[in-house]
């Protein structure tokens, strides 16, 4: 568990368990995990970066590297220039420390023990030293090993021999000292943003008709789509941008299912579309981008690989050109047990992530959206029904299943939303039907019962 500054604050710790947390501090709000999410989070805030400077990138899923050499006169020196980056993250909402020195590692090791400010050069060692293990960034365990020896700060490890070190404990140790000592260089994995695909028109006599704008439209896709293969990638998105010459200007846009280059495909997606333009006295500028691109490499046969990318790439466009007309979606698991929240629309070639165990069980191939009230008859509080009441009939029970208790999901929930036991049953007329009693009588809860699904 990570903690932000003002549950810290408040007395709770990393690694803390959830429930002494929310004994500490109730109603403290709780976010779960998204390691995926928030890379891609730390990898918008480097593009965002590239304002200050030419070379940026992340590190250790928190932190960002910015090389700010011959820049940062253009912001009034380092200082300056630390300071204005601070102050625009604030105004993102993000609380940031940052760290100036001569070498990155020594910047990295300040900012991870809670220290910022300037490092001149030469004053690496004597800003680091200090530093507890922690700003090293070591495994745990060799952190632990070190402690154990009386060594608990950067200071005291670099004052032993060298070759000692290595021996015991491995190059990782020494590495990570020279870095934050400023001895060894700390590389920068760059971010690099996607190439830019604009094209453009510029017509002297402006153009009016809709056999113009095609013809145009051809031009650019032919452009843009040489600019795609060159770049090794394909279009996900394309805008059309008419300019008139009254300075108005109308878009049309189209998108597909995976990424693709063929302009004939994206013609086709845009022929529909381009009724929408009302050219007026006439548009002189037609821009055509992309503003979302994927990697889109050739396919070579000889495995009979290229046969699958062709069929796929078929029924791709096929889906295209019927979604400019209709929703087109499939139904992929989501990583909720909670019956109404088990499934989502995806689009067509979306990746479905796999959720293990989330289909282990029986379940209904018709759920219903507003499931409805029903009268149960049950020799015990806890036991299975043996009649149903639906509407105006009654149905004997044959076989019943269960009961699946489903918890609420804490993370997502009102805390007062009640759990629910999930029984499948066969009713004597053929019927299988899935029912949840929803409380429990030894909470002191009246249960209520509620037909939820068809089974097949």
């Amino acid at each position: 568990m990570a903690v932000g500054a003002e549950a810290e604050a408040a007395g709770l710790r990393a690694g803390q368990a959830l429930a002494d947390a929310q004994a500490i501090l109730p109603g403290v709000l709780l976010v779960p995990e998204d390691p995926a999410g928030d890379a891609a989070a730390l990898d918008r805030l480097a593009l965002w970066a590239l304002r200050f400077t030419p070379l940026a990138g992340t590190e250790g899923g928190d932190s960002l590297l910015l090389d700010i050499t011959g820049v940062e006169h253009l912001f009034g020196g380092e200082a300056a220039l630390r300071q204005e980056v601070l102050d625009r993250l604030s105004r993102l909402g993000l609380t940031a420390l940052g760290a100036v020195a001569g070498m990155a590692g020594t910047a990295l090791a300040l900012v991870r023990a809670g220290r910022e400010g300037l490092v001149a050069e030469g004053g690496e060692a004597a800003a680091v030293s200090p530093l507890p293990l922690a700003a090293l960034r070591l495994d745990p365990a060799l952190v632990g090993a070190l402690q154990g020896l009386g060594l608990r700060d950067v200071g005291s490890v670099a004052a032993q021999p060298r070759a000692g070190l290595v021996r015991r404990f491995g190059a990782g140790l020494a590495r990570a000292l020279d870095e934050a000592l400023g001895r060894a260089a700390r590389p920068i994995s760059p971010i690099r943003p996607p190439p830019e695909m604009r094209v453009a028109r510029d017509f002297a006599d402006p153009v009016v008709t809709r056999e113009g704008i095609e013809a145009a439209l051809g031009l650019l896709l032919g452009d843009l789509c040489r600019a795609l293969r060159d770049a090794g990638r394909g279009a996900r998105r394309m805008l059309l941008r008419a300019h008139r010459v009254d300075g108005a200007v109308q878009e049309v846009a189209i998108g597909t299912g995976l990424a693709t280059r063929e302009a004939r495909h994206l013609a086709r997606l845009f022929h529909g579309k381009l009724e929408r333009l009302e050219p007026g006295c006439g548009f002189d500028r037609l821009t055509l981008e992309a503003p979302a691109t994927d990697p889109l490499t050739g396919v070579q046969d000889g495995l009979g690989t290229a046969g699958r990318a062709a069929r796929r790439e078929e029924l791709a466009q096929l889906l295209d050109r019927l979604s400019q007309r209709l929703p087109v979606w499939r139904l992929a698991p989501r990583a909720s047990h909670w019956p109404e929240r088990a499934m989502q629309r995806i689009g067509a070639f979306d990746p479905v992530e796999d959720f293990p165990g989330w289909a282990a069980k029986p379940r209904p191939v018709r759920l219903l959206r507003r499931p409805p009230f029903i009268g149960a008859v049950a020799l015990l509080p806890d036991a299975p029904p043996s009649l149903l009441r639906i509407g105006r009939a009654s149905h004997r029970v044959l076989r019943a299943e269960g009961p699946e208790r489903f918890e609420p999901e804490w993370w997502r929930d009102r805390p007062d939303r009640r759990l629910r036991d999930y029984y499948r049953v066969e009713l004597a007329s053929g019927a299988r039907l899935w029912v949840c009693r929803i409380g429990l009588a030894e909470h002191g809860e009246e249960a209520r019962w509620a037909l939820h699904g068809h089974l097949p």
